[in-house]
């Protein structure tokens, strides 16, 4: 296993999103840092560190919120020391949207609506495609374009879009998210190698 820890990154932190999260965790065989929620985040960049290198596997999802502060908040501080951690390689970031009093916005790759279909639009909350290409309005977002990431991808309010991602039914918008994220960052090809070199990993 690489000494580096695998992360994806969430822009979102209410309770929605840690019980969506905890959800897809456990389908994927990741792990959630259920103490990364906040509405905002209260954890440190160091802490949040910590709480990573606890996990048992990987994929990691790690819970980021500025809760509409302008500019950059506590959440994104701790985002950006993670990012930046050299212990750390973050395989991707869900960029959530919400309907943001200050009108932050980044860019991504490419988003999920909530229908499920991949779009080169941003989406809105509900997880409704935008207008513009490659962008996407949120409350923790303000530095994604600064960070080294390999793919961001746009995601609605996380748990919620009109109850097409409720939990109820198995969150499958965030499901599909994070699994795009997984593939695009070669995540699985690496495991498999990994067990190939390594029958006895895994039982």
């Amino acid at each position: 296993m690489t000494s580096k820890r695998r992360v994806i990154i969430v822009t979102d932190g209410d309770e929605y999103t840690k019980r969506t999260l905890e959800g897809v965790a456990k389908k994927i065989g990741g792990r959630c840092i259920s103490a990364s929620q906040g509405n905002p985040t209260l954890k440190t960049g160091p802490e949040m560190v910590e709480l990573i290198k606890q996990a048992d596997h990987d994929p990691v999802l790690v819970m980021f919120d500025d809760s509409g502060i302008v500019g950059e908040g506590q959440g994104e501080s701790a985002m950006k020391y993670v990012a930046d951690h050299e212990d750390i390689e973050v395989l991707g970031v869900l960029a959530v949207a919400a309907k943001s009093r200050h009108e932050e916005w980044a860019k991504v790759d490419i988003s999920v609506d909530r229908d499920g279909n991949l779009t080169p639009y941003g989406v809105d909350k509900y997880g409704v495609p935008e207008l513009e290409m490659g962008r996407i309005n949120g409350d923790t977002v303000y530095c994604l374009d600064e960070l080294d990431i390999p793919i961001k991808v746009g995601i609605g309010d996380i748990g919620k879009m009109a109850r097409h991602d409720s939990y109820k039914i198995g969150s499958p918008i965030t499901e599909k998210a994070v699994k795009l994220i997984l593939e695009r960052s070669g995540f699985y090809d690496r495991n498999e190698r990994v067990e190939m070199a390594d029958p006895g990993i895994g039982e």
